[in-house]
């Protein structure tokens, strides 16, 4: 891959090219916040069967698998159906394989836990993009993506 993903390349009629750090960082705080009403749901979900009371010490790490469970369900079917969440959507991003393909299940859950690594180390793994060549972060090398900009996409 070249420098800065050859920085303007025709793709058919869409140019794509590596978007800003901003860019980025804007469309996973506008995923965050989906996100998280997501994961209301998800626990409204199971008010049912806790007679509406909170989750217990004894079920919490059940409890948390589930939410990071929903969580990879969120990312991973909006990556594997045309690599755009709704905050990448609204900024103009995609998620796609080096050879710019949609991504599958396998890659989705690589990117998915490996964002999860590049975060937990005080989002250095994400900070990366900052040195990296090709602007790519930690979690975008070990899954073998890229986050591509095409300014000419409509909303």
């Amino acid at each position: 891959m070249s420098s800065k993903i050859d920085k303007q390349k025709k793709l058919g009629r869409d140019t794509f090219s590596a978007p800003s750090f901003w860019r980025r960082l804007a469309a996973q705080l506008y995923d965050f916040f989906l996100l998280i009403a997501v994961l209301f749901l998800a626990t409204a979900l199971l008010l049912p069967f806790t007679a509406g009371l909170a989750v217990t010490d004894q079920h919490a790490l059940i409890y948390r698998i589930y939410l990071v469970v929903v969580s990879f369900f969120f990312y991973g079917w909006f990556w594997t159906h045309g690599g755009q969440t709704l905050g990448l959507r609204a900024w103009k991003l995609t998620v796609l394989t080096q050879d710019q393909k949609t991504l599958d299940w396998s890659q989705a859950l690589v990117r998915f836990a490996t964002a999860s690594v590049a975060w937990g180390f005080f989002g250095l793994g994400y900070l990366w993009i900052l040195i990296d060549k090709d602007s790519r972060g930690w979690h975008d090398h070990l899954s073998k993506t890229a986050v591509y900009y095409n300014p000419q996409q409509k909303k």
